[in-house]
């Protein structure tokens, strides 16, 4: 199973970079999990910078996974997981709920580097 964090479906809706380390993650998506978190981030971001229908458009395409609720005993394990790392709240979330479903966390967020169950990868540099 896979967790891709919202740093890797944004690249990949940006056709960015990294984009093609990420497809194979989300385009299997019988083996993908979505943590609402994620679904709230993307759609913030993408709201913002290419309007509502691209938004829209992404979060429909990330619902063809398995979309995950943050439920009590993860919140509290994230927030576990948040003080054990130093991670911020959504990151620890991912991080979390991946470990939870035995999945691969996908990022390119520097705060996963050196994690041995996650597939990380520099973002290119010039690339927010």
């Amino acid at each position: 199973m896979n967790v891709v964090d919202s740093s890797g479906w944004l690249e990949y809706f940006a056709d960015g970079p990294n984009a093609g380390f990420f497809a194979p993650a989300i385009e299997d998506p019988a083996r993908l999990l979505v943590p609402t978190i994620s679904l709230f981030e993307v759609f913030k971001k993408m709201r913002l910078e290419r309007g509502e229908e691209a938004a829209l458009e992404a979060v429909a395409q990330m619902q063809r996974g398995k979309v995950l609720v943050l439920e009590p005993a993860l919140a509290i394990a994230a927030a576990e997981a948040s003080l054990i790392h130093k991670l911020p709240m959504a990151d620890a979330i991912m991080l979390t709920t991946a470990r939870a479903h035995a999945a691969t966390l996908w990022t390119q967020d520097e705060d996963f580097e050196g994690f041995k169950d996650v597939k990380y990868v520099a973002r290119k540099k010039g690339v927010k």
